[in-house]
């Protein structure tokens, strides 16, 4: 069931009932554990019944994010009937799909679905092209110049007449589609159609032209920024400009606007593995997604300036300018892209805040049995607020205590932690709504589901990172608890 709205710049029907804080802005307690079985089956099952059928109380409708009815059948089954509980997962590795759903997939590939965002905006979209003259490309000797695409997200004064964007290009859907079973173990080969999957945001929709809090989004390493819709749509939704930027030879794949000279329009990744494997490598991956974020952010003080920063001077939406509150700046990262955006937070003053959603804060060692060189964010520590997120199904965690330990050890820092239970390391991102779609429709295998982003129904998994990472930027972004000097 999708969100009802007014047609114009707000969502109708949208109460709020947040849960209590904690003094950090993330929900009370410093870590979530996962439930028991039973609990999790139970409680899944109930959400999921209220999601389809739109019942239930007005707390139950505002937490849990909607998923909306597959386009191509208006009256089939919305997606977290296809989704499958934990318990059902784990008993007998299999979800509960729906007959329907499984012909869809069979005959013109599966079209997997976003849950819908939770706030009152409706959201416009738009992409820049955006080329720094300064910086040759560091993958590519070819390349004389740096160029980053970013998509923005930005609560729309009316999306009346304006198309529902794609969450991928064809070609970048393409592309993904080989790419993805190459690097995440038991994802589908053949059977989706990544091309088909909408967003909920409107494209070249008007913004409205009140000052906004600006969040940037850096993904995880060689993952692409349309995996980071969900989360920017809904921080978009609750009344943020959101930001998400692609790491050109980094991320998977990334459509640009046209070819030139020295680069055809789709770029591919460099990256053939662990990028920790490498150590050199790992120190370019960071510093330049490091020096990208910042150029973004320069560039976003341009629009809000008055001027068009795009390189082809592609039009960019009305008011878009005037929407940004560079004032207020906040980063967020998952993976490499964590350890990017807290290391922008430590190099650049015009950042408040930032969260880390399981980026090592350490480069990797040199040689076995060394230790490696921590970044310089948790070796000398923050003066603004950090939020650090992790899972319990990470394969990594033990190697990231060191450095997280460090980060926290600073004695005036502003460093929190929270860690979620019965999760894993991409529920981060928009595999965690993706992945048990997969499953249940006989594409993915439970266990492969499970190391991708946990057990946790996305019904429950889905609000509880878009809760973390909204309260703390509400929070630590609002106008009477910034401490940016």
């Amino acid at each position: 069931m999708t969100h009802e709205n007014d047609g114009n710049g707000e969502r109708a029907n949208h109460p709020s009932n947040a849960p209590r804080r904690t003094t950090d802005g993330a929900p009370d307690g410093g870590s979530v554990a996962a439930p028991d079985r039973r609990t999790v089956a139970r409680s899944a099952a109930l959400a999921a019944a209220l999601l389809l059928t739109g019942a239930g109380t007005a707390h139950a409708r505002a937490a849990r994010p909607r998923f909306p009815r597959s386009p191509e059948s208006p009256e089939g089954p919305a997606s977290p009937e296809i989704t499958g509980s934990a318990e059902h997962t784990r008993s007998t590795g299999r979800g509960t799909a729906s007959t329907e759903a499984m012909a869809n997939a069979a005959s013109h590939g599966l079209t997997v679905r976003l849950p819908a965002p939770t706030g009152r905006h409706r959201i416009g979209v738009t992409t820049l092209h955006l080329v720094d003259p300064r910086r040759r490309d560091p993958w590519d000797a070819r390349i004389p110049v740096r160029e980053v695409m970013a998509t923005v997200f930005y609560p729309a004064r009316t999306v009346h007449g304006r198309p529902v964007a794609p969450q991928m290009t064809p070609d970048a859907a393409a592309a993904f589609g080989e790419l993805v079973p190459a690097v995440r173990p038991g994802m589908p080969a053949t059977g989706v159609n990544w091309a088909a999957t909408a967003t909920h945001a409107h494209a070249g929709a008007p913004a409205q032209a009140v000052r906004r809090p600006v969040l940037l989004y850096t993904p995880g390493g060689g993952d692409p920024r349309t995996l980071g819709t969900g989360l920017a749509e809904e921080l978009a939704s609750h009344g943020h400009v959101v930001v998400t930027v692609d790491h050109p030879g980094d991320a998977s794949e990334v459509d640009f606007p046209t070819a030139t000279r020295h680069r055809r329009k789709l770029r591919r990744t460099v990256l053939m593995g662990d990028p920790r494997t490498d150590p050199a490598l790992f120190r370019t991956l960071i510093e330049t997604r490091v020096a990208d974020t910042r150029f973004v952010l320069d560039r976003l003080h341009l629009l809000a300036a008055g001027h068009n920063p795009d390189a082809g001077r592609r039009p960019v939406p009305e008011c878009l300018g005037r929407a940004l509150d560079l004032r207020r700046v906040g980063v967020y990262g998952h993976s490499a892209g964590g350890t990017a955006a807290a290391e922008v937070l430590y190099e650049d003053r015009r950042v408040a805040a930032a969260v880390t959603m399981e980026g090592y804060l350490d480069h990797p060692p040199r040689r076995p049995g060394e230790e490696g060189e921590l970044f310089p964010v948790a070796r000398h520590g923050v003066d603004r607020p950090l939020l650090l997120l992790g899972t319990d199904g990470f394969a990594g965690r033990k190697q990231l205590e060191r450095s997280w330990s460090a980060m926290l050890a600073h004695p005036r820092g502003r460093t929190v932690r929270r860690q979620f239970g019965d999760t894993a390391h991409h529920v981060f991102t928009d595999y965690a709504a993706i992945a048990p779609q997969l499953q249940a429709a006989g594409l993915l295998a439970a266990e492969h589901r499970v190391g991708l982003v946990g057990a946790m129904d996305p019904a429950t998994a889905v609000p509880l990172v878009r809760d973390h990472v909204r309260s703390f930027f509400a929070r630590h972004l609002s106008p009477r608890t910034l401490t940016v000097g």
